[in-house]
């Protein structure tokens, strides 16, 4: 059994309106094998960034929000209940409100996720 991924998750908005983002200076400096942290918020939305050197996060839903993912670097797959997607490099999905999922990062990847300012990263 694999050793689980520690998860470095930060929910307060990094970037405020009006503000360049330059994912690629902030992708850098990230040093956690697992980092989500909330760029902007668009909204009642949130715009996030993963960072994932490598490893896997635990099955998790959320009640209420829809959650979408795009691939900038890097590989990313999610598991659900009956298949699994792969997403490459510019490449999106959205997993609806009240599905189960298990996302995983097989290498270094970084990816961008909208969803509502509401939800809870870990899951309901």
């Amino acid at each position: 059994m694999a050793e689980p991924t520690k998860y470095s998750i930060d929910v307060d908005v990094k970037v405020g309106f009006l503000k360049l983002i330059d994912v690629p200076n902030i992708a850098s400096k990230v040093t956690d094998d697992w980092s989500n942290q909330t760029l902007c918020k668009v909204n009642d939305c949130v715009v996030r960034l993963g960072v994932f050197k490598k490893g896997e996060f635990h099955w998790h839903k959320h009640d209420k929000e829809d959650e979408f993912f795009f691939v900038l670097e890097g590989r990313f797959v999610i598991e659900l209940e009956n298949q699994t997607i792969t997403l490459l490099k510019h490449q999106g999905f959205t997993i609806p409100k009240g599905v189960h999922h298990k996302t995983i990062a097989p290498e270094p990847t970084t990816i961008l996720m909208m969803e509502a300012g509401t939800v809870k990263p870990t899951g309901d």
